[in-house]
């Protein structure tokens, strides 16, 4: 079981076994949850005792182990299984071609990366994205948006998350509050959008309203309109906005925050999420000198992380 023990932030692991100093780090820092990539997984044996020996760690079976398994170009489990066809953009499309077609060929995809996603131990998948796609939209999105329609985009995202939790894997709506508009890729620098918020309110904010996800991932943007000095990440006035305006009211997540859109140390960027009012502070690469600044950055969980992360259970058990 989850309890106040547990630190406010998810880690990313170096390689496909726990080394000593991982379990030491585990065990005393007790990260919220972990999430797992291509260079963690090479075997479903191998996998599967990657996670049971993280769960063994906390004595949960339902210890939160996330991934991002998009479909397409974003696929972390391509050594099992060839989802590189089977994008956001795909379905999105197919839709609108053939929204019967489409109902039998989503079903089929979800329940295949359901069932492996549980075989191998993992019980919360990255998606869906809700970003809205434009032409301007940088590649880093691109195809990983279902379509620049925002109607379609709200259905499909409905659909993903109601298919995937009836199917024991809980989900996380990304990036909020909309990564569309951003026509740099965030991994490597700051993107900076300037449209008012009427405007984000009636188009990119719109695709976020609404959703069962008990997770949402922040999108490292700067809406220089709205708030001209943080991203999304460290802006209390965005916060805000993502729980009054859109009305997310479930745990809230920082994207990776090694990612090179924030200005500052990675001390500095732990601090000024739990500032901002973000819940769990995410970072993926796996570097343990890395890991330690956040884990010590990281308060510990209260009673609505706590209470979150127990409907999360409800649904993944």
């Amino acid at each position: 079981m989850m309890n106040k023990n547990h630190k406010s932030f998810i880690c990313g692991l170096k390689g496909k076994h726990l080394s000593n100093q991982e379990k030491k780090f585990l065990t005393k820092h007790k990260p919220w949850g972990v999430i797992l990539f291509s260079r963690n997984i090479s075997s479903i044996k191998q996998t599967k005792n990657l996670t049971n020996s993280i769960k063994k760690i906390f004595k949960n079976n339902n210890y939160p182990i996330l991934i991002d398994e998009e479909g397409g170009r974003v696929t972390r489990l391509k050594k099992f299984i060839d989802s590189s066809l089977f994008s956001a953009k795909y379905f999105g499309d197919l839709y609108k071609k053939n929204n019967k077609k489409f109902e039998i060929y989503f079903s089929v995809y979800v329940k295949q990366i359901s069932y492996l996603l549980r075989s191998l131990g993992i019980n919360i998948n990255s998606v869906p994205v809700l970003d809205l796609r434009r032409s301007i939209t940088h590649n880093i999105i691109g195809d990983r948006s279902y379509s620049s329609n925002k109607k379609l985009v709200t259905k499909i995202g409905d659909i993903c998350i109601e298919k995937f939790h009836k199917n024991r894997i809980a989900t996380i709506i990304k990036h909020i509050p909309g990564h569309g508009l951003a026509i740099s890729d965030s991994h490597k620098k700051l993107p900076i959008i300037n449209k008012n918020i009427e405007y984000l309110i009636r188009n990119d904010f719109q695709t976020f309203k609404n959703k069962k996800s008990l997770i949402a991932m922040t999108g490292h943007l700067l809406f220089k309109k709205i708030d001209r000095n943080e991203t999304v990440t460290h802006s209390k006035k965005m916060i805000n906005l993502i729980r009054n305006k859109i009305g997310f009211k479930n745990i809230l997540i920082t994207d990776d925050l090694s990612m090179k859109a924030l200005k500052y140390s990675l001390e500095e960027n732990v601090k000024k999420s739990f500032l901002a009012g973000c819940n769990l502070a995410l970072h993926c690469n796996g570097n343990l000198k890395e890991m330690l600044i956040v884990a010590k950055n990281s308060p510990k969980i209260d009673n609505f992380i706590l209470k979150k992360t127990s409907q999360l259970t409800d649904i993944i058990s």
